[in-house]
């Protein structure tokens, strides 16, 4: 007796292409494949774009020291103990703004408030600060008391800043005098922490010339 060849069944876990399906029967649905994932958007209320390598988060006086953002810096050693930790990020004048925003995204994704935060420019002001002050000082100044978000400020007028745990510098330009004013007052601002971004053979000779 002749044996009757049997239709081939397609299962639906196969893979590969599908053959245009006969009449009558259903074509089995295509699973969907999975695709990469979407970018995250910026962290609102902050201007320019998101960053994605920030610097770590460190308490004061902690056991062990927490990793450092990008390449490895030379720290400037503190010569009190009453003194808030130095951490030195190496950064041309061009880049040292570019590298205090990458150091204050860090330490927010790492916990740190946003309150917590003030970060200081020797030459061009921050494209916030800039914007912020269009509208007044009075507003700009609301803004730093009420202490609730990253406030960036000149160096011009960090004698009327107040303290916080964390002062980021950007060395950005500027004559040295003012760096040299700049880094001693931001120290004293200082509670725990100040992440100095700039080129390192400068920063080291204005932090021996200031502090």
């Amino acid at each position: 007796m002749p044996l009757i060849p049997e239709e081939p069944q397609i299962h639906e876990s196969a893979q590969g292409p599908r053959a245009t399906p006969a009449s009558g029967r259903t074509a089995p649905t295509p699973r969907p494949v999975p695709g990469p994932r979407p970018a995250a958007p910026p962290r609102p209320g902050r201007p320019g774009p998101a960053r994605p390598a920030p610097p770590a988060q460190r308490t004061p006086r902690e056991s062990a020291p927490a990793a450092k953002p990008g390449p490895k810096a030379p720290a400037v050693p503190s010569t009190s103990a009453s003194q808030p930790q130095l951490q030195l990020i190496p950064a041309s004048a061009e880049g040292a703004l570019d590298a205090a925003e990458e150091a204050v995204d860090l330490l927010l994704d790492s916990g740190r408030a946003p309150g917590d935060i003030l970060v200081i420019t020797t030459g061009e002001p921050h494209l916030w600060a800039a914007h912020e002050l269009s509208f007044g000082e009075n507003a700009y100044w609301t803004q730093h008391d009420a202490g609730d978000d990253v406030f960036y400020a000149d160096a011009s007028a960090l004698d009327r800043a107040a303290s916080r745990p964390v002062v980021v510098v950007a060395v950005n330009g500027g004559a040295d005098q003012t760096a040299t004013t700049a880094l001693p007052l931001a120290l004293g601002r200082a509670g725990a922490l100040l992440i100095v971004c700039g080129d390192p053979q400068r920063v080291n000779t204005l932090l021996g010339a200031g502090v």
